[in-house]
């Protein structure tokens, strides 16, 4: 099933939702009308229960290149209000997100990369924060995440230079999690997300969670709160499912529930 819109395309594919902008004559730049379809797009991706992964990517061979600075030079901004930034940045979606990336991915692309939970990149990928270049402060999340997914000094390198960053850097950084040949970044993050679809949903969602929501806890805090999540998915059907399965020996069948 296909749903397109007029800058985000959304494409069922089994239980993942790819979601693709499409601003091929923009570099895939992102106005307000375009944060305002990511942000349904994700609210569609928490809502379905049969969909259990989403995958955020750009038309045309390019993530995306950052806010529509043309839109923003005439007072529009690419803040929504539920999910801020992008529709993503402030509240990305409760479900496990994969950026695939070709080509580039810089400013708020980057920063869209960042609020996904893993990233696939072609090998020709470049990533970037450009925004010191025009005097301008990246403030759609890198400057808090990106140091806390790259050593710190590497971050502070690429916020205070705006120098880019191939995929493979990266890589070797452990920001991108599967390198793939040009052209195959979606490919390959189609088949990262079969990894992922093989678990407990709910397990995995709790999981993810959990994780996202560490950044906000000391460690005192998080004993307890993260049994606030994880409640839901140790009580499901599934974690019976799960075990039942091991016990029969059998591949389990999941229902999100």
């Amino acid at each position: 099933m296909e749903r397109q819109t007029q800058k985000v395309i959304c494409e069922r594919r089994g239980h993942t939702l790819i979601i693709t902008i499409d601003r091929p004559e923009a570099r895939n730049a992102v106005d307000y009308e375009t944060s305002l379809q990511m942000e349904a797009a994700l609210d569609v991706l928490d809502a379905d229960r049969e969909l259990r992964v989403g995958i955020i990517t750009g038309s045309s061979k390019t993530f995306s290149a950052g806010a529509d600075l043309k839109a923003a030079a005439k007072g529009e901004s690419s803040i929504t209000e539920r999910r801020g930034g992008f529709g993503a940045f402030a509240r990305p979606s409760l479900k496990p997100t994969i950026a695939a990336v070709e080509g580039f991915a810089v400013g708020g692309g980057f920063e869209l990369c960042l609020s996904c939970d893993l990233v696939v990149a072609a090998r020709s990928a470049r990533f970037g924060l450009p925004e010191v270049r025009h005097n301008v402060v990246a403030v759609g999340g890198a400057l808090f995440r990106l140091p806390r997914r790259i050593p710190y000094n590497v971050a502070m390198e690429m916020a205070i230079t705006g120098l880019f960053r191939t995929a493979e850097d990266l890589h070797a950084l452990g920001f991108v999690n599967r390198l793939a040949q040009e052209g195959q970044a979606l490919s390959v993050a189609l088949s990262l997300a079969e990894e992922v679809l093989a678990n407990g949903p709910t397990a995995v969602w709790a999981s993810r969670e959990i994780m996202f929501q560490s950044n906000n806890w000391t460690d005192e805090a998080a004993w307890s709160e993260q049994w606030k999540i994880a409640r839901v998915a140790l009580e499901s059907e599934d974690a019976k499912e799960g075990l039942r399965a091991f016990a029969e020996k059998r591949k389990p069948h999941w229902k999100g529930r």
